[in-house]
């Protein structure tokens, strides 16, 4: 019995012995998972280098959107007082620096002014992002964006509406014969009229190109009809308002309306828009838009928009655009030109007789024979 248990014993010794040589061999596998954990290294190293050759791409990216680069050509505009889809003035000039976009490759960006005071930091926020041209939008930036061109002379600005009494070297002022392009709009209102009372609604006299349009307006309705009575309104605010106020544009439009008007010019931007939706309310009635051809831009004006004082300011803003990508850009001032919009669906109402008259004195206007009294 005694060497049945000793047996017995030794036996169990030999089974817990060979159980923790298989513990041992059981950590053998660990250490071998030392090779794996190597390989995931060089995997990552290999992610590491290839991150770092996805984000050239990204740089390369960023570069071409630099304007301080000179393979960028970047255009910017500032807005005076009000936006840049005000359907007149500044929708237009912006027009021109879209057609820049896609025809010449430029790259473009507005800021709306909200306050005059502004003009000059706005104006410096493109100049100092390196922007090669800036399109200053109104009369009341003159004085701003001469001030900028003296401090970036490297950079061209185009001063829509700015007359430039000298010529400074990097300022092309795109100014219009307002008169000319008014003195249509009364010819054609002096001809439809059946009341023989005419009106305009107009932004600020501060402001000489709208004053021009005024003088032009009622000396060309003079000139086709010598018994005709023009109801001139200018606003009675200052420039911070005067071009964005629709609500006072339909009201001064309907005390004309009231007193007999029955063709009615509106320039003076969102004011003058106002005045022309307010007409278009009554049956009967004509209204003639300013700047560009607002039956694209003033749908709700349709029913009396007989036709538009035209400043092509969309093409004149191109063209200077597209003289300083060449390095012809010129200094001094730069002539638009002006004249009537289509018809559209009043080419009807407007007779041959009208028609052929409307060319005669465009052409006397053009030759000098006839004068605008501006």
């Amino acid at each position: 019995m005694r060497k049945s248990k000793f047996w017995l014993l030794s036996l169990l010794l030999i089974l817990a012995m060979a159980l923790v040589a298989c513990g041992g061999g059981g950590e053998e596998p660990a250490a071998e998972e030392t090779e794996p954990v190597a390989e995931d290294t060089t995997t990552e190293e290999e992610a590491v280098e290839e991150e770092v050759v996805e984000e050239e791409p990204m740089e390369e990216e960023a570069a071409e959107g630099d304007c301080t680069s000179e393979d960028v050509f970047c255009v910017g505009v500032v807005t005076d007082v009000g936006e840049i889809d005000d359907k007149s003035f500044n929708q237009s000039a912006w027009e021109g620096v879209l057609r820049a976009e896609a025809e010449l490759g430029a790259q473009v960006d507005y800021i709306e002014t909200v306050d005059a005071k502004d003009y000059g930091a706005n104006i410096a926020l493109f100049a100092d992002a390196g922007y090669d041209v800036i399109v200053t939008v109104g009369f009341a930036l003159g004085e701003a964006t001469l001030e900028a061109a003296a401090t970036y002379p490297d950079v061209d600005f185009i001063g829509v509406d700015q007359f430039q009494g000298e010529a400074v070297a990097n300022v092309a002022g795109l100014i219009f014969n307002e008169d000319k392009a008014g003195f249509l709009a009364g010819a054609l209102a002096g001809m439809l009229t059946e009341t023989n009372t005419i009106a305009a609604v107009l932004g600020t006299d501060l402001v000489p190109p709208v004053v021009a349009f005024k003088v032009g307006y009622e000396n060309g309705a003079l000139y086709v009809n010598p018994d005709i009575t023009t109801i001139s309104t200018f606003h009675p605010g200052g420039l911070d308002v005067a071009f964005t106020d629709p609500e006072w544009g339909a009201s001064t439009a309907a005390q004309a309306v009231g007193q007999g008007a029955d063709v009615i010019f509106g320039a003076g931007g969102k004011t003058g828009n106002g005045a022309l939706i307010e007409v278009a309310a009554n049956e009967g009635l004509f209204c003639i838009g300013v700047d560009t051809d607002q039956w694209e831009t003033v749908p709700e004006a349709h029913s009396c928009l007989v036709s538009s004082a035209m400043k092509l300011i969309t093409p004149g803003v191109f063209d200077l655009i597209a003289a300083s990508q060449s390095g012809s850009f010129p200094a001094g001032n730069f002539l638009g030109n002006v004249g009537l919009a289509p018809f559209h669906d009043f080419d009807s109402n407007v007779s041959d007789e009208i028609k052929t008259r409307l060319e005669e004195i465009n052409a006397g206007l053009q030759d000098g024979s006839i004068e605008t009294g501006y």
